[in-house]
């Protein structure tokens, strides 16, 4: 999270042998879902209504998702799939973008209805949990790897020499981005705009410490318009 677009195929179980799967009733059986979760909500979601809003048989369904739980991290993990790494020629400028694209895809009902309610289910199902990491924290991983060696190809960021530290690094910045957008727009219900988006920015960047109290080219430590002359005036 810190190019063309590129759309991820949700991580939907196999399916049985024999016909070929239908993209085109794929499509529609999670955008099925999609509109099921923000008209009814998790509880009241069934694998017989979302059938039926595709236009497809039930046991369709059965055949390409075990149950419900599946189903809505896939439809969701669609959505998250448009979210790409736009170059707009600085480390700074890139993080903005594909930050405002992710509170953008966070406001939209369908998500927010899914990716809350998913949430909550996987921390009573260890196998829900793992699909929203494979399905859906995995693939945004890759577009901070994507920032990360365009900024290191720049010149704005060192390269890394332990490949297990730059994992954990990896981890450490998706946490924060993730973290921080999904408590804005989901928790604390607060708009991730343009002005919020470079503000987190420069934190995140920049840390705590106001721009203008870093060093300037010509200071040097220990020195500063108050310190003492030589004779100690």
């Amino acid at each position: 999270m810190v190019g063309g677009m590129q759309i991820r195929t949700p991580a939907c179980g196999p399916g049985r042998p024999g016909r070929p799967r239908s993209a085109a009733a794929d499509t529609a059986i999670l955008a099925a879902t999609r509109e099921a979760l923000v008209e009814l909500g998790w509880s009241k979601l069934t694998l017989g209504d979302v059938a039926t809003r595709a236009g497809v048989a039930k046991t369709t369904l059965y055949r390409r998702w075990a149950g419900k739980n599946e189903l809505v991290v896939d439809a969701v993990a669609e959505l998250f799939g448009e979210l790409e790494l736009p170059d707009r020629g600085s480390l700074a400028a890139d993080i903005e973008g594909v930050v405002l694209q992710f509170a953008a895809i966070l406001a939209r009902p369908e998500a927010k209805s899914g990716l809350m309610a998913a949430v909550a289910e996987s921390t009573r199902d260890d196998a829900l949990r793992e699909r929203i990491r494979a399905s859906i924290v995995d693939p945004q991983k890759d577009l901070v790897l994507e920032g990360r060696a365009r900024a290191q190809a720049r010149g704005e960021l060192p390269a890394e020499t332990d490949p297990a530290e730059a994992a954990r690094t990896v981890d450490l910045i998706f946490d924060v981005v993730a973290g921080a957008v999904v408590h804005r727009t989901l928790v604390s219900a607060e708009p991730a705009d343009e002005e919020w988006v470079r503000g987190f920015t420069r934190v995140l960047l920049q840390g705590l410490s106001p721009a203008s109290a870093a060093p300037g080219p010509s200071d040097s430590p220990g020195t500063s318009d108050h310190s003492p002359g030589p004779s100690g005036d």
